[in-house]
């Protein structure tokens, strides 16, 4: 019989980042984070690695569309518009990193709430992984239909001089903290086949958890090598979110 898992619940989703951190690497949850965790060293790192030779040129390619009388704005611009592409960046190739992990962090995600509820463990062979899969693939396109007019949006604003370069980062960082936590949070709800809208509107209802859990996992996210290590710790906190606010909200799935 599994035992349930006593560890403390709190409202942060700040803090359900850094529960996931513990969970992550607890006995029996390791061999699930290994993959997940592959995937995410190959991608982030080579994407770092580019993204830190070519940053300061594209920015100030970027800033030479400024009339020369905004100027003095560039002092301003320059370290928005570097968090800008550091931002777009992490959620561009994290993304990727979890369309392939996707299974993967489907299995961990479900492995962790049997062993934080003392449920029986699943089915973890790979024909359970290969079964799962279309429905895996298609939770993430439906991800990815929500997001992509929202980032193009964000992206013409960005291109308005002074003041869209200016708000833009801004707002653009806030979206993809909104959509990290969607994308990590949705493993376990899309487990239990909750509906993609059903788990948005879910969200909403705790948006500044919702943001908070989102903004940490898009920051560190953004630091080189301690990016190679979030998604797993993303997965075990979102699921531990999951267990404690919204599993039995959605008991009917």
């Amino acid at each position: 019989m599994p035992q349930q898992h006593n560890i403390k619940s709190t409202t942060s989703g700040a803090g359900y980042f850094f529960q996931g951190l513990k969970l992550a690497s607890q006995p029996g949850t390791r061999r699930f984070v290994l993959i997940p965790l592959l995937i995410n060293i190959v991608l982030l790192g080579s994407a770092f690695a580019t993204l830190l030779d070519h940053l300061g040129g594209w920015i100030n390619h970027w800033l030479s569309y400024l009339p020369s009388w905004l100027d003095w704005l560039s002092y301003i611009l320059w370290p928005l518009l570097a968090i800008a592409a550091l931002v777009s960046f992490s959620y561009f190739f994290s993304t990727i990193a979890n369309w392939i992990a996707a299974p993967f962090n489907g299995l961990l995600a479900e492995y962790l709430e049997a062993q934080l509820t003392g449920q029986a463990p699943p089915d973890d062979s790979f024909n359970a992984l290969i079964k799962d899969l279309p429905r895996t693939m298609g939770r993430e396109w439906a991800k990815l239909k929500y997001y992509l007019p929202k980032a193009i949006g964000l992206l013409i604003l960005m291109w308005i001089p002074a003041i869209g370069q200016t708000i833009a980062p801004v707002l653009w960082f806030l979206f993809n903290a909104w959509m990290m936590t969607i994308q990590y949070v949705d493993y376990p709800f899309d487990n239990h086949k909750v509906p993609f809208p059903e788990m948005r509107d879910a969200l909403k209802q705790k948006r500044g958890q919702a943001l908070s859990f989102g903004a940490v996992v898009m920051l560190l996210t953004m630091v080189p090598i301690i990016n190679l290590f979030v998604m797993p710790i993303a997965v075990c906190g979102a699921t531990a979110m999951w267990v404690d606010h919204y599993r039995t909200q959605f008991k009917r799935y």
